[in-house]
């Protein structure tokens, strides 16, 4: 049977995206017109409708790029995996505008399909990290009765805190400072 339609070109996808986020940084959440996108893009408007249904559901997509330039591999080693899982966090955020990250935390919070599609996106590295807090819990790197969730929060939160409010660096020296104090100093054997 032969296939119906021209075949799908594998490079609309990133210009579309790409182009959504150069309309993100320009205009932000409000302002990003998917006309715009695509014709910065170089697609028809149906092309964006087809894979994304509303606006929303493209900037979610955008996020979960974002969230895939910070890879989570965990080695075994939970203060090296929790380390690299803050500095990559850190090092992401140093090269995204602040105005993008404030208008996608703004579209989560007044967009309920783009909030709860951030929380899913979210919900699998979540797991994974807290499932690494446990280990360091077991391995004494933690107090044993600190909340794995509260603890995720501790270490990325002021991230974002510098970020959006005090607009202090986030460099490697905060973020190192930031894993110590979460995890303690590391032991010598």
């Amino acid at each position: 049977m032969v296939g119906r339609g021209r075949p799908r070109d594998a490079g609309v996808e990133g210009r579309v995206l790409e182009a959504a986020m150069t309309e993100m940084r320009a205009r932000g959440y409000d302002g990003m017109s998917v006309d715009r996108v695509a014709e910065r893009a170089g697609v028809a408007k149906t092309t964006i409708y087809r894979r994304w249904p509303s606006k929303a559901e493209l900037v979610v997509a955008m996020i979960a790029g974002l969230r895939s330039a910070v890879p989570f591999e965990p080695s075994g080693d939970a203060r090296r995996d929790l380390t690299q899982l803050v500095t990559g966090i850190a090092a992401t955020l140093e090269v995204i505008p602040t105005t993008l990250v404030a208008d996608l935390t703004a579209a989560a919070a007044r967009e309920p399909r783009v909030g709860d599609s951030v929380r899913a996106l979210w919900a699998e590295r979540h797991a994974a990290v807290t499932a690494v807090i446990a280990q360091a819990q077991s391995e004494g790197l933690l107090l044993a009765h600190a909340d794995p969730g509260v603890v995720v929060d501790q270490l990325v939160g002021p991230l974002y805190y510098r970020l959006l409010i005090t607009g202090e660096p986030i460099d490697p020296a905060y973020v190192r400072a930031l894993v110590l104090s979460t995890l303690g100093p590391e032991k010598k054997s």
